[in-house]
């Protein structure tokens, strides 16, 4: 996939690499849209086709109940569960076979991980998580366990993360890229198999990556941030 023009693109490609990880036998899986101030019901609604098919069979966490209270208002009638993390009525059902939670924070992520033990075998996807924030989890050895044991077994299946003059984009099954600005296009300037971040990511964007095949100049999305993010926000 190359990056897409527009947020919809986006969620569309995020739908496209859920499955296609499913189909491949990934249990758990994340899904980021890092953008500033972007609004994550919209994003969630749009996302829910993947799982639609499903029905009753599906179920959406959200990280507290008033959250799912309102994705319930503005959503309408849905055949399957929408509740808060730590509703009385969380608990995952035996015929349920996929579930999605929209953005659960790091306050939430021993009952996230609680939930996900009891999904088994079952796909659990997270979109734009928030679960490691080292001022709650820390960043001794509770918190290397917590990311050894839970964190660190979900793949990212779709990433799209603009900085400054660039962009680190990733959609299963593809390869991890780095997209930099030029002349008011974005062109793909690195491809890895893990996700380039730090000096990694820096020693990219100074000229120091790996070499790639030229990809055609992307247009639309991010060749202005400042107004793609307003596009986002909206």
């Amino acid at each position: 996939m190359a990056l897409p023009n527009t947020l919809e693109e986006a969620i569309a490609q995020a739908q496209q690499a859920t499955t296609a990880a499913i189909a491949d036998g990934y249990r758990r899986i994340q899904v980021d849209l890092l953008f500033p101030e972007l609004k994550i019901m919209p994003v969630a609604e749009q996302f829910l086709p993947t799982f639609e098919h499903l029905g009753a069979q599906f179920r959406v966490y959200f990280p507290d109940a008033g959250s799912a209270a309102l994705a319930r208002r503005d959503w309408g009638e849905k055949p399957y569960a929408i509740r808060g993390i730590n509703d009385m009525k969380a608990e995952m059902q035996p015929d349920e076979q996929a579930f999605l939670f929209v953005q659960p924070s790091s306050v939430e992520v021993l009952e996230v991980e609680k939930l996900c033990q009891e999904a088994m075998d079952r796909p659990v996807v997270m979109l734009n998580p928030n679960l490691e924030d080292v001022a709650i989890i820390g960043i001794g050895y509770a918190g290397r366990q917590l990311r050894d044991r839970f964190l660190s077994t979900f793949e990212s299946c779709y990433y799209l993360r603009p900085i400054e003059g660039a962009a680190v984009f990733r959609a299963y099954p593809g390869l991890w890229q780095v997209w930099q600005e030029k002349e008011g296009t974005y062109e793909l300037i690195a491809e890895e198999t893990q996700r380039p971040a730090g000096e990694a990511l820096d020693r990219i964007l100074m000229g120091a990556g790996n070499p790639t095949e030229a990809q055609p100049p992307r247009r639309g999305l991010l060749s202005s941030l400042q107004q793609f993010l307003r596009a986002l926000s909206q």
